[in-house]
């Protein structure tokens, strides 16, 4: 295994572990929370949240492991001597994790931010978006928490 290999393995493993750390904390931390407040103040602090997590240092984590999981899967296609499938397999579960984020989470994220906080029947809104978001949410930090594994062991 050469040096380049190690490094982008390493970093799509580490991509793929802070993704599914901050998937995590949402889950476990974050929408707890807002589930105890009132919905224009969840829908509200959710919005902020959204257009906060637009920003270089969660973009750089995301996109930066997504980049390096094709980086893996194109150099593994390239190469004389690919790589095992255990890596290939956590190369691809982590872009799974960017395609369950791009397809769901953001398409919710998208449709709360053009949700009124002071709206009639928030509560319903809100409750079918923390229910949808979350499966996704969980479905994507399990994804990520996989990739990690998988990226972990074709190291050694």
């Amino acid at each position: 295994m050469s040096a380049v290999e190690i490094a982008l393995t390493i970093a799509a493993a580490l991509g793929a572990g802070l993704a599914a750390g901050v998937y995590l904390a949402f889950s476990f931390l974050v929408l707890p929370a807002f589930r105890t407040l009132p919905a224009a103040a969840a829908v509200s602090a959710m919005q902020r949240i959204n257009v906060s997590a637009v920003r270089a240092p969660f973009m750089t984590v995301f996109f930066g492991g997504a980049a390096a999981s094709v980086a893996v899967i194109v150099l593994h296609l390239t190469s004389d001597a690919p790589a095992g499938p255990t890596r290939i397999l956590g190369a691809v579960l982590a872009l799974a994790a960017v395609v369950i984020t791009v397809v769901r989470n953001v398409p919710l994220n998208n449709a709360l931010v053009r949700i009124d906080a002071n709206a009639p029947g928030l509560m319903a809104t809100w409750q079918s978006f923390d229910r949808s978001w979350s499966r996704a949410n969980y479905a994507r930090a399990t994804v990520s928490v996989a990739a990690l594994i998988a990226l972990i062991f074709s190291l050694t």
